[in-house]
Formats: structure tokens, C-alpha cells, sequence
């Protein structure tokens, strides 16, 4: 992947992404970064294309180099809103604590977290653009570290490898265990266990 998808846009780029939005437990994590385009690592790509010791890698190289920041929305916060409109807020979050100013702001997906802000949304943006691959990797890595500490207070449900994704060892889980108030009681499989 290299800049010049980024550079059609501007000079003076700001990436955001987001991740999360499709487990069953855990908050939401969104990234902006601020990309320096002379001076990037190798290997950049959409995090969900990296192994685990390569994006932590990159990661560590990113938030050195880079101005970013990170914003999240809790689970109760996804259980009012719904995913959608939660990843936004996360956005938002994110975007809140960064300087804007005189920046194009490009956004993975098709939704605009803010009306008023100078974005443009880019659909497959973690493949095609290197500011939005990189905060994908920063989203991604700040999320995985957020529940693996969380894993250690809750160690029966493998968060520590699953992230909060539906596998079938966590759903084993929830069914022998119950859920905790990380879960997210909507999404279907915990909402179908609830009501069976």
C-alpha cells in the first residue's frame, strides 16, 4: 500500500477507523492519525490482513511517530444507540481529540461521523488508503490490549484470544458461565440465549 490514494485528497491527511463493531462483548475503538507521509513504516496495511506480532510492531512504531488519538463507546452506550450510530460517537471521540485544523479527514466506510467536519468517506478505505490502515492497526491493537486486560478479571471467556468475537469458545462460554455486563445484550446470539 503506499500514500498516493491518500494524496488525492490532500496534502495533510488525518485517517480514522474504527473496530469491534461486530463482537459479542467489549466497547467499540476509533483511531485518527495523522500519517507523516515522508516518514511511515513499512508494512501498513488493513490491520484485519496483518498477523498479531507484526501489527503490534507497527503499532509501536505509529504512536512514536504520529500525532493520534483514540476514542471508544462503551457497551452500554452500543446497547442505546445501536452499532452504528456507537462507531460514529467512537469517531467522534477520536477526531475531538486531535487538531483538525486544515486537515481532510478520511473515513473508512460510507457514514460521515460529522456532518461539519471536512470528511470523506472512502468505502474499503483500511485497503486503500495508508492513513486509514494505519488507524485501523492502532484501533485494532489499542482494542485487543484493552481486552486482554480485561480478560484477567473475566479469564473464563478467552478474551485474551478472542477479543470479544463470537467463536464457538466464547459462545461455549456464555452458555456455561452466563454474560457479564461487557456483554452486549442486543446482538443476536446473546439476545436469543436471554430470551430462550
Amino acid at each position: 500500500m503506499n500514500i498516493l490514494n491518500d494524496l488525492k485528497f490532500g496534502r495533510n491527511i488525518i485517517g480514522v477507523d474504527e473496530v469491534g463493531r461486530g463482537c459479542l462483548a467489549g466497547p467499540v475503538f476509533a483511531a485518527a492519525i495523522k500519517l507523516d507521509q515522508n516518514n511511515f513504516p513499512e508494512g501498513i496495511n488493513d490491520s484485519k490482513k496483518i498477523n498479531k506480532s507484526k501489527r503490534l510492531e507497527i503499532f509501536k512504531v505509529l504512536i512514536k511517530k504520529c500525532e493520534y488519538s483514540v476514542g471508544i463507546s462503551s457497551v452500554n452506550e452500543i446497547e442505546k444507540l445501536n452499532i452504528l450510530q456507537s462507531s460514529l460517537l467512537a469517531m467522534n471521540r477520536a477526531l475531538e481529540k486531535i487538531n483538525i485544523k486544515d486537515h481532510v479527514i478520511l473515513v473508512d466506510g460510507n457514514f460521515s461521523p460529522d456532518k461539519n467536519k471536512n470528511i470523506r468517506t472512502v468505502i474499503k478505505g483500511d485497503q486503500k488508503c495508508i492513513s486509514i490502515a494505519a488507524a485501523s492497526i492502532i484501533a485494532k491493537v489499542s482494542r485487543d490490549l484493552f481486552m486482554e486486560e480485561l480478560s484477567l478479571k473475566f479469564p473464563n471467556y478467552s478474551w485474551e484470544k478472542n477479543c470479544g468475537y463470537g467463536t464457538k469458545k466464547h459462545l461455549e462460554a456464555i452458555k456455561k458461565f452466563g454474560i457479564t455486563e461487557h456483554h452486549r445484550k442486543t446482538f443476536s446470539p446473546i439476545h436469543n440465549l436471554l430470551i430462550s
